[in-house]
């Protein structure tokens, strides 16, 4: 296992700058972000896709200092009723996933998007519960008109490029926990269907980050280090579903924090020590969204949290290998 970064949060440095960032702090991974919110400061898909010694320059970049591309971010809502808007994001979506394949990146992390209710809505429309009527009616509209016809094409694109999809549960989307994560590969039908896992968003609805692993299993193909802590006092009082701004943190359910300062060694050595038993033992892609701490103090506490939990003295032999 080894430590990467997400790098739109160093989108004020050129590409060349981030991976220096990177090699002198001991990272030789990185998530660039290629579209949707993530914008496309460090890799523009479409721009290499058309200029080979663009391309080749990227690559270079990366390879000269021994730092590993381990997947291209293209966090988006390509399902958005507004075309324009959705057509743009889908457009990242497509040039990403080219993009990764002649790179021989492994994998594309993204949301799976949220459409509007019916043909009409000029907005997405995150439903969560089955009344009244029209809230089930539309959620198998969007399953069966929208999410899986959209995927089942990009899961086509995917197979050809050689690259995994690796959603990241989110809230907002309508994959958005562990089930419907698992609905949409069965529903799609391709093992291109996979996970980027993010415990973080699964802390502040209250899941298990562990049971998730285990019902995901193989799924996993790309990890975020990224914690939540959860105010405890305020989901007593109003519920963990928060839409305050971010920087309202005093009064908002929870707030997204680096590693350890919402949940310690005791999750995140559980964490790292079950990720092997699922066949996952690659990269751990620190995301800093923490609105307490610069990008520089975020990223530095994370590589000494996560330091501490990866690196273990050797053991020797276990006593079944004696």
């Amino acid at each position: 296992m080894k430590l990467g970064l997400k790098s739109n949060c160093y989108n004020d440095k050129s590409w060349e700058e981030t991976l220096d960032t990177l090699k002198e702090n001991g990272i030789f991974a990185v998530e660039p972000g290629a579209g949707g919110f993530n914008g496309k400061v460090h890799c523009n898909p479409k721009e290499l896709l058309q200029d080979k010694n663009s391309l080749v320059k990227f690559k270079d970049a990366a390879d000269k200092r021994g730092i590993e591309i381990t997947a291209l971010a293209v966090h988006g809502n390509p399902l958005h009723p507004q075309k324009e808007f959705g057509d743009e994001h889908t457009a990242d979506l497509e040039e990403a996933i080219v993009l990764a394949g002649k790179l021989g990146v492994k994998a594309i992390t993204c949301f799976a998007g949220c459409p509007g209710a019916n043909e009409k809505s000029l907005e997405p429309n995150w439903i969560t519960c089955p009344f009244p009527p029209y809230f089930g009616d539309s959620i198998l509209w969007q399953w069966e008109k929208k999410v899986v016809p959209f995927w089942i094409e990009m899961a086509k694109k995917a197979k050809k490029a050689g690259v995994k999809i690796g959603f990241e549960m989110h809230p907002g989307d309508v994959v958005y926990n562990t089930e419907a994560l698992l609905m949409l590969r069965e529903k799609v039908g391709y093992e291109e269907i996979a996970c980027n896992f993010d415990p973080s968003h699964l802390f502040w609805q209250g899941m298990d980050p562990i049971e998730s692993l285990i019902r995901l299993d193989d799924m996993v193909v790309h990890v975020h280090a990224k914690d939540c802590k959860i105010n405890e006092r305020m989901v007593k009082f109003r519920g963990v579903n928060d839409w305050k701004h971010y920087g309202d943190i005093k009064n908002r359910a929870w707030t997204f924090r680096t590693v350890g300062y919402g949940h310690g060694y005791d999750f995140w050595n559980e964490f790292v020590s079950y990720l092997p038993l699922i066949g996952y033992d690659w990269v751990l892609s620190i995301e800093h969204e923490d609105p307490l701490m610069s990008v520089n103090e975020g990223l530095l506490k994370s590589i000494d949290f996560l330091n501490a939990v990866l690196l273990h003295e050797p053991v020797g032999k276990m006593w079944w290998e004696i």
